[in-house]
């Protein structure tokens, strides 16, 4: 029983030999498909402002995954300590966009595979998500959502209501102060026709109009 113990324990304790081309191909795997997914991430944006920092740790999260994933590969009684080390680290920074979030599973993924010298699963996996996101980019693209912001007197509501009934939106708030209004729509426009808002800033019964991209974060 003590010569099985002592057999297990020394196979769990193999260290396997890395060579370092191995190790280098992983590292350039798995930061190539970061910088796809920070590309990506880059050119198809459509928050309000883009954060260069998040941007940069998209790659830095797939290289150090791989990193990781490879020094556990090697031995498995070091993977516990591993675990046990990571349990550790609490992450403070809150991320707002729920498609941040995905970005950043999508970098761990790749940097999994990496990690796992799954190379081909890597690639094909950043490449089929990343073309998979482009195609939903330009689908979505063709129709946006705006917020029209619209003040005016409160004693004009029915002319600006009557400017605004062929507009598709939904409210969003209403601000009386002082005897004027401020209106806060959602509305939907397809292929960037923003041909309305020269008839709104015109009109003498609104005294301002503004209008901004609505990407789902309204405060």
């Amino acid at each position: 029983m003590t010569d099985e113990l002592q057999k297990i324990l020394l196979m769990l304790s193999q260290q396997e030999v890395l060579s370092l081309p191995s190790l280098a191909q992983t590292m350039l795997v798995a930061l190539g498909c970061g910088f796809v997914i920070y590309l990506i991430y880059r050119l198809f944006y459509r928050g309000i402002v883009y954060s260069e920092n998040y941007g940069v740790l998209l790659i830095l999260v797939s290289g150090v995954t791989a990193f990781i994933i490879t020094t556990i590969g090697t031995n498995i009684v070091l993977t516990l300590g591993m675990v046990g080390a990571l349990s550790i680290v609490r992450f403070r920074a809150p991320i707002k966009d729920p498609l941040d979030v995905g970005f950043l599973y999508w970098s761990i993924a790749a940097g999994l595979a990496s990690g796992a010298r799954l190379y081909i699963v890597a690639l094909f996996g950043t490449a089929f998500i990343g073309l998979a996101y482009i195609i939903m980019s330009y689908v979505r693209g063709q129709k946006r959502q705006y917020l029209l912001i619209v003040t005016y007197a409160q004693a004009d509501e029915q002319e600006v209501a009557q400017l605004l009934r062929p507009l598709k939106s939904t409210l969003k708030n209403k601000t009386i102060t002082d005897g004027r209004t401020e209106l806060t729509l959602e509305v939907k426009v397809s292929k960037g026709k923003t041909d309305f808002m020269s008839a709104l800033a015109t009109a003498d019964c609104i005294s301002n109009a503004t209008l901004v991209e609505y990407t789902g974060n309204y405060a």
